[in-house]
């Protein structure tokens, strides 16, 4: 079982920090805390959001983790972690800067655990950090800290651009990709 090792929070709002430990197969890294999620110290605790659903069914977890055991996800040699800590409602109320601002923080993070893969939850934050106008969705030819890089569509409710269907296959070729990557 991995260790469990949680980087300390410096979120507006404490109580969502950072699950993290050496050497995970991935890091889904969100574009930030949604308010409910910062509020209950939980990642993706949304009413609405379909994270923990769509990384069971496709496959990377046994079972659906509830949000209030988000820790245990590192059993399953994933971790997770935002692009930006600041709470919002909405995604699209977080200005480029704040992205730009975030980067080198999100890369000494992500160098210093070593993940194989960080996942990005939607394009906004890749887009802002590696400042590509146009992104394509699965494997990225850019590292972030010594990382390879896959962007996947964003879980969140108000995402109605995925059904959950669509959610699944996608983070299926995820897995799917890490069952080829070596150790």
């Amino acid at each position: 079982m991995v260790a469990r090792i949680l980087t300390e929070s410096t979120n507006v709002v404490p109580g969502l920090r950072d699950i993290l430990a050496p050497n995970l197969c991935v890091v889904f890294c969100g574009i930030n805390p949604g308010l409910r999620a910062a509020t209950l110290g939980h990642h993706f605790a949304g009413r609405g959001n379909r994270f923990w659903k769509t990384i069971h069914l496709a496959g990377f977890t046994r079972e659906e983790i509830a949000p209030e055991n988000d820790e245990l996800v590192l059993a399953y040699r994933c971790g997770l972690t935002t692009a930006v800590e600041r709470p919002t409602s909405r995604a699209d109320e977080l200005s480029r800067e704040e992205f730009e601002r975030a980067a080198s923080g999100l890369s000494a993070k992500i160098a210093r655990y070593g993940p194989k893969y960080v996942a990005f939850l939607g394009k906004p934050a890749f887009s802002a950090i590696f400042g590509r106008k146009l992104v394509s969705w699965g494997k990225q030819d850019a590292l972030l800290g010594g990382s390879r890089t896959w962007v996947l569509p964003n879980p969140s409710g108000l995402n109605r651009s995925f059904r959950l269907d669509q959610l699944v296959r996608a983070y299926a070729e995820l897995r799917i990709a890490l069952d080829g990557v070596s150790e």
